[in-house]
């Protein structure tokens, strides 16, 4: 078992797949923002109790105190589905899609999805951190 099986690096990789997801829609929104009748798409919100929950678990370890960590070995059990989003502007020709909204979700997904990888980054270097000065 690796460090980063430990479910709390998994669920962020999920959480960056589901960034990385999002912005191929929000792009492709962009790219369609003068098709006609085009409807606007966008990701339900990433939750991390549902992707906690939606994991399969293999390898069990047995917990010999209450003060330890239960880890297991984990695999992604499902993928991001785009709906049609609700706009809030709709063109004479039927496109649901404003371009100074798509851009900020953009910018905000992108500063989210940095803010994730920043976490997982700095939860691994204290992991391994902790582990060179046991030794």
């Amino acid at each position: 078992m690796t460090i980063s099986d430990l479910s709390l690096f998994q669920t962020l990789k999920s959480k960056m797949h589901w960034h990385q997801t999002r912005q191929g829609v929000l792009a492709e929104n962009v790219a369609n923002a003068d098709t006609p009748g085009y409807q606007g798409k966008d990701l339900e919100s990433f939750s991390f109790e549902t992707a906690l929950k939606t994991r399969t678990t293999g390898l069990e370890t047995t917990r010999t105190s209450a003060r330890h960590l239960q880890a297991s070995m984990v695999r992604e059990s499902g993928s991001a589905k785009a709906d049609a989003a609700d706009g809030y502007e709709i063109t004479p020709d039927a496109n649901t899609v404003v371009l100074e909204e798509q851009m900020m979700k953009v910018t905000e997904n992108q500063m989210d999805y940095q803010t994730v990888a920043s976490l997982y980054t700095k939860g691994l270097g204290l992991i391994r951190t902790a582990l060179s000065r046991g030794g």
